[in-house]
């Protein structure tokens, strides 16, 4: 089943159609595939040494992406108007009288952090790049770029029945490492709990734990089902650390294909999806928008950064475009 796109009603949930059916040059649109995550260390060359870009998602204004919690103090001075309330130093300006504000410069030894959500059920796409390879490619992109800037980098991966982490080290070869785990996943993962959203909750518990504060955290998934624990843990983990988060999407999931019978099959279970309703279609398509505006919501309430990407576009690209752009405008490049 290929069913065209059909765009809904805000123009911003559409994604950018990739050029032919696989947006991932060598056709490794279906599988994780070792080389191609290797060959990503080329690409992260064209990351900027410092990431710190526009992150607003929601509402086109700029906040800055890292909100600083990974910098470190280096010295007060007077207060000079345009300078932020929050950096304000108030032990010496309660000692002086005055105001002072706090000046930092960027920590020698930061933290990356990559949490990747790759359960069977993201080996999936209807059109382009499974969303766990999708997730793949982008999250070995930014572990490059983190070992070339000389930081520390630890990885988690959330399976249907375990576990996969990897501690923060300084060392290239812990990106071989990670990618050596990637390329041995796949869709066939023995049997996991019944509950995808305590799996989900376990593995970020696990990912907080081996956080220290002031570290940057890129998260990958489709965020099915968000449950109000998860959103706990993320929020928690955005107190002291600057965040990323992913949603990866397909098409199907915004819109149904155009009106018809289609069977769907799970590799246990037929089933028969009948699309010609109209308010069945608009009910569909709003559930996904909603679950799009709680995530939205979410993060810009704890200043979280936010980015989509559907699996017919390319997750690499989309990347470079976000962090190398020198004015990026994010507003209508998100579900």
């Amino acid at each position: 089943m290929n069913p065209a796109p059909v765009p809904p009603a805000n123009d911003t949930l559409a994604p950018t159609m990739a050029a032919g059916p696989d947006p991932v040059p060598g056709g490794w649109a279906t599988r994780i595939d070792a080389a191609s995550l290797l060959a990503l260390r080329h690409s992260a060359r064209f990351l900027p040494a410092s990431a710190q870009q526009s992150r607003s998602l929601q509402s086109g204004s700029t906040h800055s992406l890292f909100k600083g919690s990974g910098i470190e103090y280096a010295e007060s001075r007077p207060y000079l108007p345009g300078d932020e309330i929050r950096h304000i130093d108030w032990r010496i300006t309660a000692r002086s009288g005055k105001p002072h504000t706090k000046l930092f410069h960027e920590e020698r030894d930061r933290t990356t952090l990559l949490w990747l959500d790759l359960r069977s059920s993201l080996f999936f796409a209807s059109r382009g790049t499974f969303k766990a390879v999708a997730a793949a490619r982008a999250a070995t992109l930014l572990a490059w770029h983190a070992i070339g800037q000389g930081h520390r980098l630890g990885a988690a991966i959330c399976l249907d029945n375990q576990h996969l982490a990897l501690r923060p080290q300084h060392h290239a070869r812990t990106v071989v490492q990670l990618i050596g785990l990637l390329s041995g996943l796949s869709a066939e993962q023995p049997p996991g709990s019944d509950n995808p959203e305590q799996q989900l909750e376990e593995s970020l518990m696990r990912l907080r734990r081996i956080t220290r504060p002031g570290s940057r955290l890129f998260l990958f998934s489709d965020w099915n089902p968000p449950s109000d624990r998860l959103l706990l843990h993320l929020s928690q983990l955005a107190r002291h650390n600057e965040l990323l988060l992913t949603m990866l999407y397909d098409p199907l999931e915004y819109t149904l294909p155009p009106p018809g019978r289609y069977p769907l099959q799970d590799g246990e279970r037929l089933l028969l999806l009948d699309s010609h309703g109209k308010g069945q279609r608009e009910a569909y398509r709003n559930r996904f928008q909603e679950k799009v505006q709680h995530l939205q919501n979410f993060c810009h309430t704890h200043r979280i950064g936010f980015l989509t990407c559907a699996t017919n576009e390319d997750a690499v690209s989309k990347l470079l475009r976000l962090f190398a752009s020198p004015a990026p405008t994010f507003a209508a490049d998100h579900v």
